[in-house]
């Protein structure tokens, strides 16, 4: 089992691309980058335990705040946060690090972005690495079945002007913490002073807006094309699962394999939606196995 290096060796930049400014976290140097992007209520803070591992591996490891989050810029307006500027985003981060070699993680919307800029091609990647955020066919097919449109009413009900994050702010955004503590197995890996850091980033001026703002703007990945979103990835991929997610249903890993030409799926039961901070030993060692596998060979690790 790999240890896990402590938060200290994780400093923080500001990096300029697609117009915006990126509060990045980084650990390592180099020309390889490993860019990981977190979910909602998330931020960078969510890969405190993957990028000091990604570093020893030899990446230089980033993990922004994405636009809206944390000391990201927050643009104004719905339509700034609709997926084809998401996908820029990841593409002005990568020429801005000067990399060599990208693997992009992605975790629940990271995920999403992930997945859409494989689908797209916007930019080369040597490797994808999603964990519990679905193909968005699957999701698109599986969205308006239940029981999938029971554990997705948040989507929903995001759609609404201005209620939502008036609800998420209350009581110094206390909704925030117990989204985290609602839908985890392993309540322990969330005590309060992690949950903190997501309340106190969630009522910055703006910030809650922004956040909500991505699903409000997901109309359009709804509205994609089929032929598009069946369009076969050819990057290596990995997919990592907690089990007891209760916000996606298993279902969402059926039918991957047309979709994806080099896909390796591992299930952990037992673990939520947060799988990357619930199981992080797990993750860890799953992640460095097949990296070290891709980074040797270049060929679908096992």
């Amino acid at each position: 089992m790999l240890f896990l290096a402590t938060v200290t060796a994780i400093r923080t930049r500001f990096v300029s691309a697609n117009g915006l400014e990126f509060e990045v976290h980084e650990c390592g140097q180099g020309d390889r980058l490993a860019l990981c992007l977190h979910g909602f209520p998330e931020s960078a803070y969510s890969w405190r335990h993957q990028l000091p591992l990604l570093a020893e591996l030899g990446y230089r490891a980033w993990a922004p705040n994405l636009r809206g989050y944390g000391g990201s810029s927050r643009p104004a307006g719905v339509d700034a946060y609709r997926i084809e500027h998401l996908v820029e985003d990841v593409v002005t981060l990568i020429d801005a690090a000067g990399a060599s070699r990208t693997v992009l993680l992605g975790h629940d919307w990271g995920g999403g972005i992930g997945w859409m800029t494989a689908l797209t091609r916007a930019c080369p990647l040597d490797g994808l690495v999603i964990m519990n955020a679905p193909h968005p066919l699957r999701f698109v097919e599986e969205l308006f079945r239940w029981p999938q449109i029971w554990r997705s009413w948040y989507v929903f009900a995001f759609q609404i002007p201005w209620l939502p994050e008036r609800l998420l702010a209350r009581a110094n955004a206390r909704p925030i913490a117990d989204a985290f503590l609602d839908l985890a197995v392993d309540q322990s890996r969330f005590p309060p002073e992690v949950l903190d850091v997501y309340r106190t980033q969630a009522i910055l001026p703006g910030a809650l807006t922004a956040m909500v703002n991505y699903y409000r703007a997901s109309r359009h990945i709804l509205q994609a094309p089929r032929p598009f979103l069946t369009r076969r990835i050819d990057t290596p991929t990995l997919v990592i699962w907690g089990e007891a997610d209760t916000a996606l249903g298993l279902e969402l890993l059926d039918h991957l394999e047309p979709l994806v030409e080099d896909l390796t799926v591992h299930r952990l039961p037992s673990v939520s939606h947060w799988v990357q901070q619930e199981a992080p030993e797990q993750v860890n060692d799953l992640l460095a196995a097949w990296l070290r596998q891709l980074d040797a060979t270049g060929t679908r690790p096992t």
